[in-house]
């Protein structure tokens, strides 16, 4: 069974989302990347790029395939995780901590509402 902390908010692919005050800080699921197997190189935005709810922001390789990446929220990338580029086996480790990929800022809070939460997720995923 996966951990599926119930403080997030979950996407459909597999994203999750944490608000902090004014950020929010985006990661791929612990389902996510145990269906991905270990992840080898993630690719993301610029800080300053803006992104859309559901849309592609970057790119996870693993040894089994290569996977897009979507935004749980529309917003600016404030920050990206700068430990990716030479661990991105940080995914693997610690999907809902260290291995964070991104942080939005004047993010869309209203879109929050059609996120799943944890027990729907769960179920999504069959758990």
């Amino acid at each position: 069974m996966s951990k599926i902390p119930a403080e997030l908010r979950y996407t459909a692919e597999h994203e999750w989302v944490r608000i902090e005050g004014q950020t929010a800080v985006v990661g791929i699921t612990e389902h996510a990347q145990a269906e991905l197997g270990d992840i080898v190189f993630v690719e993301l935005p610029a800080v300053g790029v803006k992104v859309a709810q559901n849309g592609d922001f970057g790119v996870v390789e693993s040894v089994k395939t290569v996977s897009n990446l979507y935004s749980p929220l529309s917003g600016t990338v404030s920050a990206i995780n700068p430990q990716l580029a030479e661990h991105a086996d940080l995914v693997n480790k610690d999907p809902y901590g260290e291995g964070w990929l991104i942080k939005l800022k004047d993010f869309a809070e209203a879109e929050l509402s059609v996120l799943l939460d944890a027990a729907q997720y769960r179920e999504k995923i069959g758990e």
